[in-house]
């Protein structure tokens, strides 16, 4: 069965929030959670950015048995890849089998331009990308490893290692990326888009070295009580996922986001977020995805009506992707009860 994780989005709440979160997202019965790493929000509207590895560290010993990922950007800005091959291994070590997997990316200039340096070109990222995440394994190896270019590294050798180290997947929103991503990256993980773009970057991925090798996806829903509040809550909270990536990843502050979203209507919110009150229109959803081939599924709803969600997902959605359950066999007059007895229109 395709796991159905959390996505714990640390830029719109804060890390004693999200802790909360998490606990009540494992009780409801999502299997893994998955977390963000930011600097800055999106928006002012959504106003935290918690320090992501200092929470994972309280959210592994908070929580029973769920395992975490994090998405992140080791490229000697914020993080230099030595650190970040350290922060992974240690977390791994204190918690085995629970740090499965850290995804990694190019990176947006909101999070990375603080340290005053030079925001380079895609390509140069990329090149950047691939040498940290070399530079990550051959520490995880437990080699002495010094580089020149693009990243310097100083005979760095990280000398607490764990049993299993975690993989690492390429974080990737087009085919170029995905395709180049496939010879590299232990798996993949993509964000929700329409069908046929979804399937030109898995389609990518498999083609460039990547067939076999997991998919992994983060889907951003809003589920509310009706469709009305659950747009309002996609517009008001995630409407900056309607810039083109190519414009993003050069914006520094949530102030020119929210600038750069003038023009965005909330009837425009449909192709970057899942939209409806009705639990089984998001377990079809879900159904298509999984028919995809993804196997882990993380799902962020981008309101703040986080616990309405846990509460309501846990009872009506995620039972359908457990093991014996059949999703195909999601009876058309149970959702019918169940839209009744939720005031669901």
């Amino acid at each position: 069965m395709t796991l159905i994780g959390y996505h714990a989005s640390h830029e719109q709440f804060s890390p004693s929030e999200l802790l909360g979160h998490v606990q009540a997202a494992e009780a409801a019965g999502f299997q893994a959670v998955m977390s963000s790493d930011h600097l800055t929000p999106w928006s002012e509207r959504q106003g935290q950015s918690g320090f992501a590895w200092a929470w994972l560290g309280a959210a592994l010993q908070a929580t029973h048995s769920i395992p975490f990922g994090i998405i992140t950007v080791p490229m000697g800005w914020r993080y230099h890849p030595a650190l970040t091959a350290q922060a992974g291994a240690t977390v791994a070590q204190m918690f085995p089998g629970r740090l499965p997997w850290i995804a990694v990316g190019s990176g947006q200039a909101m999070n990375e331009h603080v340290t005053g340096d030079r925001w380079p070109s895609k390509p140069e990222r990329n090149e950047r990308l691939r040498a940290a995440v070399e530079i990550m394994r051959d520490l995880w190896s437990g080699k002495l490893v010094s580089r020149a270019e693009p990243i310097k590294v100083d005979q760095a050798r990280v000398h607490t290692l764990p049993d299993d180290l975690p993989r690492i997947v390429a974080g990737a929103l087009s085919p170029n990326t995905a395709e180049w991503a496939g010879s590299w990256a232990d798996a993949l993980i993509t964000i929700n888009q329409p069908r046929d773009k979804l399937g030109e970057i898995v389609d990518a991925f498999r083609r460039g070295g990547g067939a076999g090798k997991p998919l992994y996806l983060q889907t951003h829903i809003s589920y509310a009580g009706s469709e009305d509040e659950a747009r309002i809550n996609a517009y008001d909270q995630w409407r900056s996922n309607a810039i083109s990536a190519a414009i993003s990843e050069t914006l520094r502050l949530p102030e020119e986001f929210d600038e750069a979203c003038l023009k965005v209507r909330p009837e425009d919110m449909d192709e970057h977020v899942r939209i409806s009150a009705e639990p089984h229109r998001h377990v079809e959803w879900l159904e298509a995805d999984v028919a995809m081939g993804f196997e882990q599924i993380y799902i962020h709803n981008v309101g703040r009506n986080q616990r309405e969600f846990i509460e309501i997902f846990g009872r009506e959605v995620l039972p359908n992707f457990q093991a014996g359950a059949s999703v195909a066999s999601f009876d058309r007059s149970a959702r019918d009860d169940l839209e009744g007895r939720s005031g669901i229109s």
